[in-house]
């Protein structure tokens, strides 16, 4: 790799990740009574690890969490994730360390707990971590959605367009299975295929730092409804397309649709495993 080019990807790395995780997730109720949404596992894993295994594997591991319902969950579980995640040595005295005997792979990352209320919609829950950024610019993404999305290639759109923000616009999957029909006859039975019309938001957000100067710490900052209508609205905003893999989690069947991907090795996000 050109020095050149290994400076450029160094400085994207050190790109702080701000996750959304402090909504109560109601309509995954059957999960979230007990646990907060981004803690709800897929493939044994909380969904919310599994974004940030995407980003770590595009070398970004600084993550700042913003947070709010069952704030307590997600500290105590990264808290204690070295313990429950190795196998390790126990002398009995206040002085000693545990000695770990393996290694769980995620050692490098930083992560900034910050608790950002319970009822905060999602602009002030941004607004609220502003102290704690340190990138000039800085990703920012839901805690219920994966995708295999090039962080890469995200990045350099939005260093080429000069605009604030970027947002990654997906084509997501239907809700129901789609049939190509000749009269009566079904040819063809799809389950949950991707549209092929029109994209949505998807997440995976970068910002330059004047993005928070459209925020505000009132708890009724949104973050769709005004800021981001705003920053259109004055030409700040662009649309990273990506065709490919994207999936949010909002209800019991989606949690499952995810499940058989990580069973049957199908997944595609999980880069870091190949």
């Amino acid at each position: 790799m050109p020095a050149a080019t290994r400076r450029n990807r160094e400085a994207s790395s050190a790109m702080d990740v701000i996750i959304l995780c402090g909504g109560k997730g109601t309509r995954l109720s059957e999960e979230t009574v007990t646990r907060p949404k981004p803690m709800v596992e897929i493939g044994g894993m909380p969904i919310l690890w599994h974004i940030m295994k995407t980003y770590s594997h595009f070398g970004y591991k600084r993550f700042i969490l913003s947070l709010g319902y069952m704030s307590g969950y997600i500290k105590e579980y990264f808290y204690n994730l070295r313990i429950t995640s190795n196998d390790f040595v126990l002398t009995l005295n206040p002085n000693h360390e545990p000695r770990f005997l393996n290694d769980f792979g995620d050692d490098e990352w930083e992560i900034v707990f910050v608790n950002t209320g319970e009822e905060t919609l999602k602009g002030a829950r941004i607004k609220r971590v502003e102290e704690f950024v340190r990138s000039d610019r800085v990703h920012v993404t839901y805690g219920d959605g994966v995708s295999d999305v090039d962080l890469d290639a995200l990045v350099r759109f939005h260093e080429t367009h000069g605009a604030i923000g970027t947002v990654t616009g997906v084509r997501p999957p239907s809700r129901f299975g789609e049939l190509t029909l000749e009269d009566d006859m079904v040819l063809e039975f799809e389950e949950k295929p991707q549209m092929h019309t029109g994209y949505i938001n998807g997440g995976f957000f970068v910002f330059d730092r004047a993005f928070f100067d459209y925020l505000s710490p009132e708890p009724d900052c949104d973050l769709e409804f005004g800021p981001l209508q705003r920053l259109a609205r004055d030409r700040q905003l662009r649309v990273f397309k990506h065709e490919r893999f994207w999936q949010c989690m909002d209800n019991v069947r989606e949690k499952t649709y995810l499940d058989r991907l990580v069973r049957d090795n199908q997944a595609p996000w999980m880069k870091w495993n190949r």
